[in-house]
């Protein structure tokens, strides 16, 4: 009775043996866990120094990017004022403000217009565009007119450029064309790209100036005349012997009847009854 319960407890361990080993072998084996990347022995020291800033705005790329502007870029290149600005924007904290005028501006002057100018004064138009400063739209409100531009004077009659600002609306005035900013090419730190649908004509060049007024004529220096003389009064011509004797008389009244004599300066008074009395005697 024993034995035969040692058996059955035998059978039973084999059993759950056998169940044991089949669900284990049954199973996938488990993925051990991956292990986290070892760290550096040493970590890159980090930079020191500061990066270096974005590069000088290229007033050509903007253009070309956009679109619509290839007169005005190759008035830039062919006059070197690109060159100029870029120069200027590397060496300087106030910046600059450009108003470009489109395509369409261009070809709306007059035939010839561009052919007419020498190189000296396409640089001057080109220039006239560019104010030595940076702008905001905000910054026209308060501008004092007339401002002054890379191409030189702002008095009249030479480069004077009025730009001014209400209700949103920029306008420009060159005192030969009227101009609107239709939009923002570019706005940047220092620099400031508008477009113009006008080309912006300066007086110096397109304003036919007068000719100056002949110098007046010398005031001729009249000389005095000179004073002539009287003719001189011949003098009468007597005797050497016979001394001229002039003698004043007093006038004598005589009666009636009476002659007056005068001779060698001695009046003579006789009266019928003075010559009477004469006798007499």
């Amino acid at each position: 009775m024993h034995a035969k319960m040692t058996k059955q407890a035998v059978f039973s361990l084999s059993l759950v043996f056998l169940c044991l080993c089949s669900t284990t072998l049954g199973q996938a084996p488990a993925q051990a866990p991956a292990q986290a990347p070892a760290k550096p022995a040493h970590a890159p020291p980090k930079p020191t120094h500061t990066p270096a800033r974005p590069g000088t705005p290229d007033v050509i790329k903007i253009l070309q990017n956009i679109g619509g502007f290839s007169i005005l870029i190759r008035l830039l290149r062919t006059t070197a004022v690109a060159d100029q600005i870029k120069g200027q924007l590397d060496n300087s904290n106030t910046g600059f403000t450009l108003f470009a005028p489109t395509d369409s501006a261009f070809s709306s002057l007059k035939s010839g217009t561009l052919n007419s100018l020498n190189n000296e004064e396409k640089i001057r138009l080109l220039q006239f565009h560019t104010l030595p400063k940076f702008y905001s739209l905000e910054n026209f409100q308060t501008v004092t007119n007339p401002l002054r531009t890379q191409a030189g004077d702002s008095n009249p009659g030479d480069y004077p450029l009025n730009v001014t600002a209400a209700g949103g609306q920029v306008n420009i005035s060159t005192g030969v064309v009227n101009a609107t900013v239709s939009g923002t090419l570019f706005s940047a730190k220092q620099l400031a790209v508008y477009r113009v649908d006008t080309v912006l004509l300066p007086m110096d060049i397109f304003v036919p100036k007068a000719p100056p007024a002949p110098a007046p004529a010398p005031v001729p220096v009249l000389k005095p005349k000179a004073k002539t003389k009287p003719a001189a009064t011949p003098k009468s011509i007597t005797p050497t012997s016979t001394p001229t004797t002039t003698t004043t008389t007093p006038t004598v009244l005589v009666d009636s009847g009476a002659v007056g004599l005068t001779k060698h300066g001695m009046l003579v008074s006789v009266g019928f009854s003075t010559f009477i009395a004469a006798f007499s005697l």
